[in-house]
């Protein structure tokens, strides 16, 4: 089947990025026709692996040579801001009137097949502009109870004209079964998959915690460098490595300082190598304030690495089970983090015992487990588009003949 994804920017790093990445390879793997679509590119190359058989496509290449006028014409509309992308939408900042014009051409252009959308703005833009014969399906990365209400009402509004909402979490299932119902669309709950390929076991004998994602406040690594600190006195050979980067840098930076851990804590900055860095892991440690699912603790205990995580709204409990594969610990709460890092450092048992039912655990998470998933999703939306009268190859036209259908609430 032929199957497209779009993305704001396939050629960064992001957790979004690498699930999405993973699962174009894992479709193209299994025969597929895929097309990764990116918004926006600013590097030759992306920063994950992507399969040679998958087509990848910018549509604002920032990173290719222009007649100096088309430049010019490019750089004014780049400063006037998106009529199509709400501005409660996160990433407004990367929507302006020139990626209006892509997208709205590129949706217009879609011949019938799977449309997977990876973000709300790129979500409500399908339910916006795509054909009637092109299955749409939205991914939600992020939970709805963390949207501002002006893009949730949005949501409500455009979502309905979607196919599929597929959604990682039991509570996110729940909250679009109840804003969709009586709409016919289909909320799917579908875990991400981890990368295929081996995954070396860690020993688990390294005096090593290791923490990654974005710098920013919602990841509480300034919570985790506080736990940390009232180890290192017991325990002056272990150290704490953070992967990300992020507006939170500067700010993290005193604080380790502060607390004279520049010994101690090291902030590594970004990667794309971080199974590596996972298996050289004795502890894998969440102190995310919320979290869109936690994929990297799945991660981490792919490679046998216990976690620790604060059990915070969603994802993390979902992935977990408390005191089986890992620990969990009241959100917020410090001192229980600083507890569950200090049993697992000092009791090496404890630590081998749940990084092997840690790996065990994981499997779940597997590519083979995965994808079937999501073709069985595809192919009963693209038989029932069928039945309606919509062709595989080809859709029917978009309300109004292919014009945009007239604004919701607050989409201008």
């Amino acid at each position: 089947m032929r199957i497209r994804f779009l993305l704001l920017n396939a050629f960064t790093v992001g957790g979004t990025v690498r699930t999405v990445i993973n699962q174009a390879n894992s479709l193209a793997d299994a025969g597929h026709d895929v097309e990764v679509v990116s918004v926006h590119r600013e590097r030759r190359a992306p920063a994950f692996p992507l399969d040679p058989r998958i087509r990848l496509r910018p549509l604002v290449d920032g990173s290719a040579d222009a007649p100096a006028w088309r430049r010019a014409l490019e750089r004014r509309m780049q400063r006037s801001p998106s009529r199509l992308v709400p501005p409660a939408e996160v990433r407004h900042d990367r929507f302006n009137r020139l990626t209006d014009r892509r997208l709205t051409r590129y949706l217009r252009s879609l011949d019938g097949g799977v449309l997977v959308t990876t973000r709300p703005a790129l979500n409500l833009l399908a339910a916006r502009l795509a054909p009637t014969g092109v299955v749409r399906v939205a991914q939600e990365h992020l939970h709805y109870a963390r949207h501002k209400p002006e893009l949730t009402r949005e949501i409500d509004h455009w979502y309905r004209r979607l196919d599929a909402v597929a959604v990682l979490t039991g509570t996110d299932e729940e909250a679009y079964r109840r804003v969709l119902a009586g709409s016919g669309v289909r909320v799917e709950r579908i875990p991400n998959a981890l990368n295929d390929g081996d995954r070396t076991p860690s020993s688990l004998d390294g005096k090593l915690v290791v923490a990654a994602g974005r710098l920013v406040k919602a990841k509480g690594f300034d919570l985790l460098i506080k736990a940390f600190d009232r180890i290192v006195h017991d325990h002056p050979d272990w150290k704490l490595r953070i992967y990300g980067s992020g507006a939170e840098r500067k700010k993290l930076r005193r604080l380790i300082h502060r607390k004279h851990l520049y010994n101690h804590v090291l902030l590594m900055g970004r990667t794309t190598r971080l199974e590596e860095e996972l298996s050289k892991a004795s502890v894998f440690a969440l102190s995310s304030r919320h979290e869109g699912f936690g994929m990297v603790l799945a991660e981490a205990m792919s490679h046998g690495v216990p976690v620790v995580s604060f059990d915070c709204p969603q994802g993390p409990r979902e992935i977990v089970t408390d005191g089986e594969d890992g620990l969990l610990v009241p959100n917020g709460d410090v001192s229980a983090l600083t507890g569950a890092l200090r049993r697992l450092i000092e009791d090496e048992p404890l630590r081998k015992d749940l990084g092997n039912r840690a790996a065990e655990s994981a499997r779940r998470y597997d590519r083979a487990s995965i994808r079937p998933r999501w073709e069985g999703l595809f192919t009963e939306l693209l038989d029932a588009k069928e039945a309606q009268g919509g062709a595989r190859g080809g859709g029917a036209p978009g309300p109004r003949g292919g014009a945009p259908p007239p604004p919701g609430p607050g989409v201008g």
